[in-house]
């Protein structure tokens, strides 16, 4: 299920962090900031279509703000990108498409002529198998117009791989299949 929310300018959401896995460090990143005008939110399936958590979309002042919730995954470092299309087929999810990349860069933040738009940190089931997640992009937008617009006509799609990005091999990061998926598009 999907829901818009809309919120005036003056909605503050506080800013938060969550630990996230970049390489051999852990992290804090600001999430979701003041002046958050539209946000959406979506499903997150696995690939037996079973509703596993949810995705929140936010769109700010500092970026769009990613949250992510689930659980029953397998623990372990986990890659999540961005795909080009918003249709969550399981079980392989081949049905998002390519990284979301209207630059036409190579894969990941360590690669010399990358990155995609839809590359984003990786992220940590704990022991349990949940994850709670929250970050933001500046390369992705819920505005229509403006660089990585992620609802045009065929949306796009937040995926969860199997394995870890390494952040630099091209066009995945050697992240494994994909296992989870939540899709957005325009109402």
């Amino acid at each position: 299920m999907k829901k818009w929310i809309f919120a005036s300018a003056a909605t503050a959401i506080m800013l938060a962090g969550c630990g996230m896995q970049t390489g051999e460090e852990e992290m804090k990143i600001p999430v979701m900031s003041e002046g958050v005008t539209t946000a959406m939110e979506s499903d997150l399936i696995n690939a037996k279509g079973e509703t596993i958590g949810k995705v929140l979309l936010t769109e700010g002042n500092e970026g769009t703000g990613i949250r992510i919730t689930a659980e029953g995954l397998e623990p372990g470092v986990k890659a999540i990108h961005v795909h080009e299309k918003g249709e969550c087929t399981p079980p392989d999810f081949e049905s998002t498409g390519a990284h979301l990349n209207p630059e036409h860069k190579q894969h990941g933040f360590e690669n010399p002529k990358g990155f995609h738009a839809g590359d984003l940190p990786n992220i940590e089931v704990d022991k349990e198998g949940k994850v709670d997640l929250e970050t933001t992009s500046k390369y992705i937008s819920l505005k229509e117009g403006n660089p990585g617009y992620l609802l045009d006509k065929d949306g796009s799609a937040v995926v969860v791989h199997e394995g870890p990005d390494d952040y630099k091999t091209d066009p995945a990061g050697n992240s494994g299949p994909r296992i989870a998926c939540a899709a957005f598009n325009k109402k």
